[in-house]
Order: structure tokens, then C-alpha cells, then sequence
């Protein structure tokens, strides 16, 4: 019975963990080497290239995406400042048009004025004709009532009067 060994035997005469057993470690050595190296080949000719492939893709869209974006900063810029040209354009334009409406309108106005004005004039000539017509009209009718009244109040008054020496007298009293 001395072959014999039990289960605490066994676990008293051995080292413990395997990887631990200083007897084992080349061969633990060469294996992790092996493995290491395996990952690395996978790595460096399947994963490796993928992810380089991606982010050289994802640089390429970045890059194409920040020139388009230059691209499309220029042309708006260019586009604003054609809406700027085109904007001040059109105000110069306003103003012209402005200054031309407003030299018709005075040429309109100043031919009106003068229309009116030559209106007014003969108007007032006119006028100026029917008030020396009406003064004359006026100063021959107190003249002649002048003369009648003066008549009349020599008649009543008991004398006789010849109509020249009262024409005479009248028209010597209207002139002062």
C-alpha cells in the first residue's frame, strides 16, 4: 500500500498552479511567443489594413467635406457681394429716377406757374380795363348828375343857368 497515494498527498507533493511550475516555463514561454506573433500577423495583414483603409476614407471624406465648405464660403461671399453691388445699383438707380421725377415735376410745376401766372396777368388786366372803363363810366355819370343837380338847384333857387357856364363850374370843382 506504500503505491498507494491519496488525493492530499498528491496535492501536498505538487507545486500548485501549472503556470507557475518553473519546469513548464519554456514551453509557456514559447507558446505565448507563438501566440503573440499569430495575433500580430492577423492584426498587422486583416485588421490593421481595414482600419487604415477606414480612417484614410473618413480623412478623405473630411477633406472633401472642408473644401466644398471653403468652396461654398467663397461663392456665398461672392454671392454677397453681388447682392451688395446689385443692391447699391439699384438705390443709385432709385435716385435717378428720383432726381428725374423730381426735375419733370418742377419743369411741369414752373410751366403751370407760368401758365398761371400769364392767366392771372390777363385776368388782371382785364380787369384793370373793366375798372378804368367803370371809373370813366362813374366820372361821367357824377359828372352829368353834377351838372343836372347843379341846374336844378339854380333853377330853384330862382336863376337860370346856361348848360355851359354850369359845365364849366363843375368841371372846375372835380378837378380841385
Amino acid at each position: 500500500m506504500a503505491t498507494e497515494t491519496t488525493g492530499a498527498d498528491v496535492a501536498a507533493s505538487s507545486p500548485g498552479m501549472p503556470q507557475l511550475d518553473f519546469s513548464t516555463w519554456g514551453n509557456q514561454i514559447f507558446w505565448l511567443v507563438v501566440t503573440l506573433v499569430v495575433i500580430y500577423m492577423i492584426l498587422s495583414k486583416v485588421a490593421l489594413p481595414r482600419i487604415a483603409a477606414i480612417l484614410a476614407e473618413r480623412q478623405g471624406t473630411i477633406t472633401n467635406d472642408i473644401a466644398a465648405a471653403e468652396d461654398m464660403k467663397a461663392k456665398a461671399q461672392e454671392a454677397e457681394a453681388a447682392y451688395d453691388k446689385a443692391l447699391a445699383d439699384a438705390r443709385t438707380e432709385a435716385h435717378r429716377i428720383v432726381a428725374e421725377a423730381k426735375a419733370e415735376i418742377q419743369s411741369d410745376l414752373d410751366a403751370a406757374i407760368a401758365k398761371a401766372d400769364a392767366e392771372i396777368a390777363a385776368k388782371a388786366a382785364e380787369s384793370e380795363k373793366a375798372i378804368a372803363e367803370i371809373r370813366a363810366g362813374a366820372a361821367e355819370a357824377v359828372q352829368q348828375v353834377a351838372k343836372d343837380t347843379a341846374q336844378e338847384i339854380v333853377a330853384a333857387m330862382g336863376g337860370k343857368a346856361d348848360a355851359k357856364t354850369v359845365d364849366a363850374a363843375v368841371t372846375a370843382q372835380l378837378k380841385g
